[in-house]
């Protein structure tokens, strides 16, 4: 494989004293945490498992366990009971906060809700809503009562709703009455295996063929033991987007606690009387794993935005909120980038004490724009629905690459793997994957399978999920290099890759590097295919405003770009588009912008983030 270009290399490393730490971080010594680091350290470090008398004394010792206990219910049962567990923000700014010891009751009615519907062990229930306390309420009283909980998108169309809750076997589905009535409705006749529809907002008069949630929990009987469930029993659904295909739903279990507890201990660096915000749409994995269950595990205050973005009510919330750690967006940090410097200066936000990204790769330059904004550094990190938590990240005590994902959590086995011509892994003699030692050689990443977060399968579909593992394997399908000293830099998702004379080019490498010119706010780089180079590297560019799409700004930005990264790897095309299709959670969708350009057909394009 040709080697790529190794532009990151020319951006300053950010080092850490720890003379400048305000909190003592919980990973100081990273080769030692990871020698003697194991699973069951982490799980050691959580209850285990209900009292006995909790579950009815049904539950079984070892391998016992329950998300919601741990998130919820172990908090207020004791000096946590009177903390504000979650804290929602609404419209006007005003604050209205949830006890971990109320939590713990309306999740018991929740719970108590389904057992009375006749909804039990591994039943499914699908949430769509926005960032409301039901929707919190929701996640932890199914998994409190050994069901399944599945997210979707406030913003899917029927359609794509239709189709997630045919494969999930979705039979209660918890939503507004104005969701409800603009999408469920046109598909109520496609969805036989819907038993309720639970409306939040329904105020004692209820659509027809839906129920009244507040007048259910109002009525609802004391939940008593919290179900008993195993570590290994199916707990979270979540669908991933497809291509051309559908979407998979890859199925996580209890244990997946474990993980979020190590990567919010290690990667996000919680501490006790940390004010914690994930912006996260929780629709996503993410709004799960880090808007609500690892916050929660670590008995800490999460800030819940219950609006949209804009730039200043977010500068506001982090100030009069005190948020100590953030984990938010690239897409959203760039926003904020256009504002400038100066306005993120002209707020106090003296409490932030770390900053994460998630969500899609992050660029150098909003690592160093947080280091002038902040104070501090932006740490990227890197996971996928599948794995369930991170996996590779930039920790508080440690030195950032900018540009680099990181070093794998400790307990987590990485590695890269080599590929052929067509894409596939290199085999040995003995059917195992070839691995890549050369330093900035690219190839798949790979992670071996055990820890607690890894998805269990995709439902229904055990064939496409046994094809993930080659030679005790999991193939994450991104492509990846790694430095000496073990950070690994993303280089992009292996369907991505653009192939132009000889080269192997990675478009995020690409969109790095316009991004530094003064005049691009977003660019996306795919691939256009060509008769005589295989295929021709082709940027779409945002501009910032106050810039004219001119040939002249076109030939500059083109020009710039070949300083840079060379003739070989710049674009020799560019078009100047309004906006770069992204997906909610604000992945580049490169795949979509290549099927417009050659008219092909867009697959599945639900997650697509849309204008309001």
């Amino acid at each position: 494989m040709t080697s790529m270009t190794q532009s990151f290399t020319r951006w300053p490393v950010i080092e850490k004293d720890p003379r400048d730490f305000r909190v003592r971080p919980n990973l100081l010594d990273y080769a030692d945490t990871c020698a003697a680091f194991t699973w069951d350290d982490a799980r050691r470090a959580l209850t285990g498992a209900p009292p006995a008398e909790a579950t009815g004394g049904v539950v079984s010792s070892g391998t016992a366990m329950n998300i919601a206990y741990e998130a919820v219910d172990r908090h207020a049962e004791g000096p946590n009971a009177g903390k504000d567990a979650l804290r929602f923000i609404g419209a006007d700014g005003a604050a209205h906060s949830l006890t971990f010891a109320r939590l713990a009751e309306e999740t018991s009615r929740f719970a108590s809700v389904l057992r009375e519907l006749g909804i039990g062990s591994g039943d499914r229930v699908f949430s769509l809503l926005g960032r409301v306390p039901e929707l919190y309420v929701a996640v932890l009283g199914t998994v409190k009562n050994a069901s399944v909980f599945c997210p979707l998108f406030a913003a899917f169309g029927p359609d794509p709703i239709a189709q997630r809750m045919t494969l999930g076997d979705g039979k209660v589905l918890v939503t507004t009455r104005a969701l409800y009535r603009r999408k469920i409705v046109p598909i109520r006749g496609e969805l036989p295996e819907l038993r309720h529809v639970l409306i939040v907002d329904a105020e004692g008069s209820p659509e027809e063929g839906t129920l009244d949630l507040a007048a259910l929990m109002a009525a609802a009987p004391d939940y008593g033991p919290i179900a008993a469930t195993d570590r290994e029993d199916m707990a979270l659904l979540h669908f991933t987007s497809g291509t051309t295909g559908t979407p998979k739903g890859a199925i996580h279990v209890h244990d997946a606690v474990t993980a979020h507890y190590a990567t919010g201990l290690f990667a996000l660096d919680l501490h006790p009387d940390d004010v914690f915000w994930c912006t996260a749409d929780p629709g996503w994995v993410t709004g799960t794993s880090y808007g609500v269950i690892a916050p929660l595990v670590h008995g800490v205050t999460t800030i819940v935005d219950t609006e949209e973005m804009e730039v200043e009510r977010w500068y506001r919330i982090l100030e009069e909120q005190r948020v100590t750690v953030w984990y938010t967006a690239p897409t959203a940090l760039r926003m904020l980038m256009r504002g400038g410097v100066s306005r993120a200066r002209s707020h106090d936000l003296g409490a932030l004490r770390f900053v994460a990204s998630v969500g899609e790769p992050l660029n150098p330059e909003v690592v160093i724009w947080g280091q002038e904004a902040f104070g501090i550094p932006v740490h990227d990190n890197w996971w996928q629905t599948e794995t369930g938590g991170i996996m590779i990240a930039n920790y508080a005590a440690m030195q950032i690459k900018p540009g680099s994902m990181g070093q794998p959590l400790p307990g987590v086995f990485a590695a890269i793997v080599a590929r052929d011509s067509e894409g596939r892994p290199i085999l040995d003699d003995e059917g195992l994957p070839v691995l890549v030692t050369e330093e900035f050689e690219v190839g798949e990443l790979a992670l071996r399978p055990g820890w607690p977060s890894m998805f269990r399968g995709y439902l229904h579909e055990q064939e496409r999920y046994e094809r993930s593992f080659v030679g005790g394997w999991y193939l994450t399908g991104d492509l990846v290099r790694r430095d000496r000293d073990g950070y690994y830099f993303f280089v992009g998702r292996g369907d991505d890759i653009i192939k132009s004379s000889g080269h192997l080019i990675g478009p995020f490498e690409v969109e790095t590097a316009l991004l530094e010119h003064a005049a691009v706010a977003e660019a996306a780089v795919i691939g256009i295919p060509d008769e005589v180079a295989g295929e021709i590297v082709t940027a779409y560019v945002v501009l910032h405003p106050g810039w004219e799409a001119t040939d002249a700004l076109r030939l500059d930005i083109i020009g710039f770009a070949r300083r840079r990264l060379g003739p070989a790897v710049a674009p020799r095309e560019l078009e100047f588009t309004d906006e770069v299709p992204k997906t909610r959670s604000g992945k580049i969708l490169r795949r979509l912008l290549k099927a417009r350009a050659l008219g092909l057909p867009e697959g599945d394009t639900s997650t697509v983030e849309r204008p309001q």
